[in-house]
């Protein structure tokens, strides 16, 4: 490894980020004890700035060392499609019409379950939407996922430890949830392609032992908490006016071409573009789109896209150095301080890898995928709408990092055990 100054400002900088968003707690506490500057304490309490700011002191270090050209050329060449794609289809997929039908979907479901209405509902937020996430992409499972659970469960108050136990198991879920097919989890999409992954190879290598873990998951916290649960039957006190469902229909329909456009940000683009007329339209059918929560979040991982293309140097050669048992506990390590996609991809870039190397490499990836905000494209969002509901308005990451433990070690015994 021969480093280049930027290289090396750059880890830097990418492991005072990873310390910051294990700090941002404490900057809301500055927030409240020192009201002077409590904006500037504020803004660098919110998770999903962190990257973003880090990777705006990277760019002035490199506009000041190397000079404009390099610096501009260096944003250009890094793909921001994910951001785009994660911020869209946040926001379609959090819209009335959209949880309206997964709600349904959910209680029909339900109605099927020889348990408490309740604690089946638990059960299929934290099993089935997860797994939705292989067909409608797993940033669209977590969103709705964390709203249906903002809006029922933690619509009372409820205990800390269901708190951060429900989103320890949501993360791992999501995370391993998606790789059913070769489209929806990240750090597949980001070698998919490349090593000829098609669905038949994705469920027979993935998708069936991640479904196992997943229903495990769930089942073990709903049993968990079932005490807890009886209050997410309940219907919403102040109920929104149902949505037709030719409006429904359209919603989907949005949702399904942006999911299949997925790598093409000029066509997903364009049809945000036209579904904002269309919601302008009909407004009376609409919430507040979550527009401020999905910028947040691209900006998260566009700051993350910008730092993590400064650590090729040293990740690769720790990944490479690796067999394939190393590197599917390795990866799941490394998942927990970089994404997990960034991972995948640097294996993508290696020639005359086993292809046993390759399935343990994606298999550890998304395995630590729910430990910390940034292991996984999707996790930003989720934080941003649930943690309102938590002390502060901060999701302690420590917190979520103890319970994300039991579901990520069940997820290890399906991959490396089935």
């Amino acid at each position: 490894m021969n480093p280049t100054s930027i290289q090396l400002i750059g880890a830097v900088l990418f492991a005072l980020a990873v310390l910051h968003t294990f700090s941002t707690k404490f900057f809301e506490h500055l927030a409240h004890t020192r009201p002077r500057h409590a904006g500037v304490w504020h803004l660098l309490g919110e998770v999903e700035v962190v990257f973003g700011f880090w990777a705006m002191v990277l760019m002035v270090c490199m506009f000041a060392l190397n000079g404009k050209q390099e610096a501009t050329a260096y944003l250009d060449s890094r793909n921001f499609t994910e951001p785009m794609f994660v911020f869209v289809i946040m926001v379609i997929a959090g819209t009335r019409a959209i949880l309206q039908f997964a709600g349904a979907l959910v209680r029909l479901v339900a109605s099927f379950l020889p348990l408490p209405r309740g604690m089946a509902l638990y059960f299929l937020v934290l099993a089935l939407v997860p797994l939705l996430g292989s067909f409608i992409t797993e940033p669209a499972a977590m969103t709705l996922a964390a709203l249906m659970l903002r809006d029922t469960l933690f619509a009372q108050p409820v205990s800390r430890k269901l708190k951060y136990g429900t989103i320890g198991v949501l993360f791992v879920n999501i995370s391993i949830g998606g790789t059913l097919t070769p489209f929806a989890a990240p750090p597949v999409l980001m070698v998919a392609a490349q090593w000829n992954w098609d669905l038949w190879f994705m469920i027979s290598n993935f998708g069936w032992k991640a479904a196992i873990a997943v229903l495990l998951n769930a089942g073990c916290a709903m049993l968990l908490f079932r005490r807890e649960l009886g209050h997410m039957a309940a219907r919403p006190a102040q109920a929104v006016p149902g949505v037709p469902w030719p409006v429904v229909v359209v919603h989907l329909l949005f949702l399904l071409g942006v999911v299949v456009f997925a790598h093409h940000p000029a066509v997903f683009m364009g049809l945000f573009l036209f579904f904002m007329g269309f919601a302008t339209a009909y407004a009376r059918h609409q919430d507040r789109l979550i527009l401020r929560e999905g910028l947040l979040v691209a900006f998260f991982l566009a700051g993350l896209v910008v730092l993590g293309g400064q650590q090729q140097w040293w990740l690769q050669p720790v990944l490479m150095g690796m067999d394939a048992t190393t590197v599917f506990f390795g990866a799941t390590a490394l998942t927990a301080i970089t994404d997990n996609a960034a991972l995948t991809y640097l294996g993508s870039l290696v020639q005359g890898l086993s292809q046993e190397f390759k399935i343990a490499l994606v298999a550890g990836a998304v395995t630590g995928g729910g430990l910390t905000v940034i292991a996984n494209a999707p996790n930003p969002a989720g934080v941003s709408i649930l943690r309102s509901k938590f002390e502060d308005h901060t999701i302690n990451p420590l917190g979520l990092l103890i319970a994300a433990l039991p579901p990520t070690l069940v997820a290890v015994l399906a991959f490396r055990v089935l």
